[in-house]
């Protein structure tokens, strides 16, 4: 089975699983881009717009992350991309540990059926859930994303070991232009590991393994 037709199969095993959220969302919103990329972003959870047309990062923030990416040779379509959630919550609050759970098994077959070389963590709920062991228990005790953003990290999974890159959503960018020189310089060590590159030493030790280790909440 290809990975595009793996996907195919999940996202028909999540229409037919009634998740919470399902009935208050407009649409399901599963994911886009190419199932061979090399890279994987995974998000927070559907907007409005997303909710709307039920493809991510269709709005403003997906504007965003495509000049990211194509800072760094890359485009939109040369990604994947999906979200903890499937569907959008009301409101856009922040998701709860009941979706939490529920969703994010879908979310952990993208992941098996695209076997990413990168996983590129976009704001706090997917770069704890992911970091944390891709587990709900295991992101209470990782630190939020601005702790964390730049410093690519490494986490095994069903017998895999992914570099995973925590990130700023785009979205931050949008509303803190203070950002944007932060997120360009973490997409540029994205860059530097697809070319099998290091990510920058200095910022490195800078921030250190240290923040990881003794850090709690964020």
């Amino acid at each position: 089975m290809t990975p595009a037709q793996a996907l195919r199969s999940i996202e028909q095993r999540v229409l037919a699983a009634r998740l919470p959220l399902q009935e208050t969302a407009k649409r399901l919103v599963f994911g886009k881009g190419d199932p061979e990329s090399s890279v994987l972003f995974i998000g927070e959870a559907p907007g409005a717009k997303e909710d709307e047309q039920g493809v991510p990062f269709v709005g403003a923030a997906g504007k965003e992350l495509d000049k990211l990416l194509r800072g760094i040779g890359l485009g939109i379509k040369d990604v994947y991309i999906a979200n903890i959630l499937k569907y959008r919550p009301p409101g856009n609050r922040d998701p709860n540990e009941e979706e939490i759970r529920a969703h994010t098994p879908f979310l952990l077959e993208q992941v098996k059926a695209i076997r990413p070389r990168i996983i590129c963590t976009l704001g706090n709920y997917a770069t704890k859930f992911v970091l944390g062991g891709m587990s709900v228990e295991g992101m209470r005790g990782v630190p939020g994303v601005t702790r964390l953003h730049g410093k690519a990290r490494e986490v095994a999974f069903d017998g895999v070991v992914y570099k995973v890159m925590p990130l700023f959503h785009p979205a931050a960018a949008l509303y803190n232009p203070r950002l944007r020189a932060s997120l360009e310089e973490d997409f540029e060590a994205i860059g530097r590991l697809l070319r099998g590159g290091a990510v920058d030493e200095k910022r490195e030790r800078q921030t250190g393994l240290a923040a990881f280790q003794e850090g709690r909440g964020g």
